[in-house]
Parts: structure tokens; C-alpha cells; sequence
């Protein structure tokens, strides 16, 4: 009986190609950053832009970060191409223990971890300490980017109640009874996004509450220098109780120039060497050239973080000054003693996420509220960010501000 030959296979290139596999989960379901996506569409030169979070650019020192540069790459260049160690340059990690010391909390450079910006620590802490379905309590309203990292982690985020001074012990002793939580998130100094500040009364009730319930603190302070008046806080890490579950974060971003991207981490040593590990798979290090630049520059780094409190307190009090013509009747607003932000509330039949294009339209923009809050959002608030405009700037974009939210 004859053979016959099997029928030739279609050629690859006249198949249907298979899809691709899905995103992951955390990808499909957490999304961008609001304030990312104002910032691109009011990139025009023209918008007075009070959304970001932007450090003003002029007051940048170019000639004192451009001479360190060159100052590492004449005398070190071998090092300072090379791979580091995932902790960081010694000498940084010895010049930030030193500062951190000098403001209230011993510390020893093994104590620290290097990382690229404070946003990594984040991000690192969330790998070392959260398991999918964890739950994390934060402030409501909430820095919006350690939203995202804990959203991506998995984590269940509950928001825990406060008042104008921040979370309330009680309410907290009753939500970790509640929840079980695994941390804490906190920026208790000049907080994102309302500027407020929690006392030291308060601070010292949240340590006790976390030494009772075994709870990890996540204390995040990148505005801490940037005080313009009022008297210093010590951080929640010094207090009795806290010592042993405090993670610190800080970062060079608001003080010195957030390009470099440095921030640092100051944790028990099992949790640090976990966060190590974590960083070696995210990044190996960070940039050694960035490291050794920065510990060049900052033996003088106070005498440039006066010369920014001074201007940027200047233009507190200019937006703070044009509140009142600016905001329709009604409308509350905080004074923050330092940091970048300020926090407004208008009346209840405002809801700022609707006016943004009304407000844009008038070239100026604000971040609305409600993309902050954890919990159940504020339609009426507001941030506004006061350091990167002059006081010409703001006095201009309050003009437009008060058109934009009139109609």
C-alpha cells in the first residue's frame, strides 16, 4: 500500500501568534501616581505650578556639588567608576551617622543603609517585611507613593484616624487590636501632604502603643531639615520603647539635589541585612560616584540648608500671606512650621479633582486631595506646594488660582 506524505506544516510566519501572558496582579490593579500624571500635562513653562514636589532648581549649589565631583573624580576616579558595596561608601554611610547623631539619635555607619533614594527604602522595606495580604496602617490622608509601594506589595492598607496632629494613639490601640497589622507608616515632620507635624507627646504615646502590640514603625522623615520656626521634634526612633522597631528613613533629596537620588535607611541589624539582601537583587548598589560626591559636599551641607530655610520660608508665608483673596469663603487651611506642603480644605461643594481642568485652563495647578486618603477621600482638599515659585510666582498663581476656582 502506498505511503503518503504527511501535509506540510504551516510556516511559522503564517501562524496566529499566541498572546502574550498577563501582567502581574499588582501591576493590573495599582495604578500611576496623580501627581506624576498633572506634572507631565502641566510641563508648559507658562503654569505656575504648585503640584510638585519640586525643590526650587536656582537654589541648587552647582558650583559646590559640580566641585565635589570633580574633586572625587581627579583624586579617586578607580573608585569612583567602580562597583560598591551594596551598604554604601563607608565614608557617606560614617558622614550620615554622624549627622544623625548630631540631631538626637546615636548611630554607627553599620546602623545605615544606602539607598537610592528614600523611595527604594521603601521599597525595600516592603520586600523584607510584607507577605501578600499583610496589612499596614498608615496616616489618611498618606504620602501617595508609599500607597503604591504597599499596593504592590499586596499589603491590605488601613487608614488610621486622626486629627490635625496626626494619628491618635487610641485610635491606633484599637485598630492594631483590630487588624493585626505587620507596620506602621508615618512621616510625623512636615508631612506629605498636609504639612502638619505630630508632638512629641504624641510621638512618645504611638511608641508605647507599637512596644505593646509588637508593631514595626516605618518613620519617614525627608523634610526634617527644612524647619522655619518653632522648636525641633525628636524622631519616634530615639524614644523609649521604639528603639528596637523603628526603621528611620532620610534622604539628601530636599537638602541637597534629588538628581543624585540618596536616601538612607537606619533599621535593627536583622531587619537591615534583609533589606541588603533586597537591594542586591533591585540594584546591586548604589551609584558609587553619587556616594563619594555627596560625602565630599556635606561638611558643608548645613550652611546651604540655611540659606534654602531662609528663602523657602519666605515663600510659606508669601502663599500663606495670599490664602485668604485666593480661596473662596469658608475654606481652612494649616500653617505648617516647615517642610514644602500646605493642606487646604474648601467648602463641602468643592471637589477639586473635578475643578483641576477649570483650574489648569487659568495656568496654574494644585494636586487635589482625594488620591491621599487610604480611606474614605475628602472631596474638598487640596495640596499646595510653596517652595519651588518666588513669592512674585505665588502671588501670581493665587491670582489664578482665585479665577480658576470662581468660574
Amino acid at each position: 500500500m502506498p505511503l503518503t506524505e504527511p501535509a506540510p506544516a504551516p510556516a511559522l510566519a503564517e501562524r496566529a501568534p499566541a498572546p502574550v501572558p498577563p501582567l502581574a496582579a499588582r501591576a493590573r490593579t495599582v495604578g500611576g501616581s496623580p501627581v506624576r500624571d498633572i506634572l507631565a500635562v502641566t510641563a508648559r513653562p507658562e503654569v505656575i505650578n504648585f503640584a510638585g514636589g519640586l525643590p526650587a532648581p536656582e537654589l541648587f549649589d552647582r558650583e559646590g556639588i559640580a566641585a565635589a565631583f570633580e574633586e572625587v573624580l581627579a583624586q579617586s576616579p578607580a573608585q569612583a567608576l567602580q562597583y560598591s558595596t551594596t551598604e554604601g561608601e563607608p565614608t557617606l554611610r560614617a558622614a550620615l551617622a554622624a549627622r544623625v547623631t548630631d540631631r538626637g539619635l546615636p548611630t554607627a555607619p553599620d546602623d545605615l543603609l544606602i539607598t537610592t533614594g528614600s523611595q527604594q527604602a521603601l521599597s525595600l522595606l516592603a520586600t523584607a517585611l510584607l507577605e501578600p495580604g499583610d496589612t499596614v496602617l498608615v496616616e489618611d490622608p498618606c504620602y501617595l507613593a508609599a500607597l503604591q509601594v504597599f499596593g504592590l506589595a499586596g499589603a491590605r492598607v488601613v487608614a488610621v484616624p486622626g486629627d490635625a496632629d496626626g494619628v491618635d494613639p487610641a485610635a491606633l490601640e484599637e485598630t492594631v487590636r483590630r487588624e493585626r497589622p505587620k507596620l506602621l507608616y508615618l512621616v510625623p515632620t512636615f508631612q506629605n501632604p498636609t504639612g502638619r507635624t505630630m508632638p512629641a507627646p504624641r510621638r512618645a504615646a504611638i511608641a508605647a502603643v507599637a512596644a505593646r502590640a509588637g508593631l514595626w514603625i516605618v518613620e519617614d522623615d525627608p523634610y526634617g531639615e527644612l524647619r522655619y520656626d518653632g522648636e525641633h521634634v525628636p524622631w519616634i526612633a530615639s524614644l523609649p520603647g521604639a528603639e528596637d522597631r523603628t526603621v528611620l528613613l532620610g534622604s539628601l533629596s530636599k537638602v541637597m539635589a534629588p538628581g543624585l537620588r540618596l536616601g538612607w535607611l537606619r533599621a535593627p541589624a536583622g531587619l537591615r541585612r534583609a533589606c541588603a539582601v533586597a537591594k542586591q537583587a533591585a540594584d546591586l548598589h548604589t551609584p558609587t560616584l553619587n556616594q563619594l560626591a555627596a560625602a565630599r559636599y556635606l561638611p558643608g551641607l548645613d550652611a546651604h540648608v540655611a540659606r534654602i530655610r531662609e528663602v523657602y520660608g519666605a515663600r510659606r508665608d508669601a502663599l500663606l500671606a495670599g490664602l485668604p483673596d485666593a480661596l473662596p469663603a469658608g475654606s481652612r487651611w494649616n500653617r505648617p512650621e516647615g517642610g514644602m506642603f500646605l493642606w487646604v480644605r474648601l467648602p463641602p461643594s468643592y471637589d477639586t479633582v473635578a475643578l483641576l481642568p477649570r483650574v489648569v485652563e487659568h495656568n496654574v495647578a494644585y494636586v487635589p486631595g482625594a488620591p491621599f486618603y487610604a480611606g474614605t477621600p475628602d472631596p474638598a482638599t487640596l495640596r499646595l506646594c510653596f517652595v519651588t515659585q518666588t513669592p512674585e510666582e505665588i502671588a501670581e498663581g493665587l491670582r489664578r488660582l482665585e479665577r480658576g476656582l470662581s468660574g
